[in-house]
């Protein structure tokens, strides 16, 4: 017995779904557990590509191409907090009294 395409597309976008929460989950264990702020930091960001993978395979099953728009803007602002994030625990690690090395200075 062959299913029509929409059923086949219903039970499809269901499965990815599921396999993304259960895939947030493991990332989020992740975060929680560390055991380096730079394990947190990859996992922050897993998080949120697999919150826009969700975003986007939601749309294929609602229907609705309104939560494309979203996915995108959230891609966007996660982008530059992985960004911010990344350039602070760099910061961070410097010891005090240490300058940034500047363009053209050597070591």
């Amino acid at each position: 017995m062959i299913a029509d395409s929409q059923t086949l597309l219903q039970i499809v976008s269901r499965l990815a779904l599921v396999l993304l929460v259960i895939s947030m989950a493991l990332a989020f264990f992740r975060l929680v557990r560390g055991p380096q702020a730079a394990d947190r930091v990859v996992a922050l960001d897993l998080i949120s590509v697999l919150i826009v993978a969700f975003l986007a395979a939601y749309a294929v099953h609602a229907g609705d191409t309104s939560f494309l728009d979203v996915a995108i803007a959230y891609a966007l602002v996660a982008f530059l907090g992985t960004v911010a994030l990344a350039r602070f625990l760099l910061r961070s690690r410097r010891a005090p009294g240490e300058t940034p090395n500047r363009k053209g200075d050597e070591c």
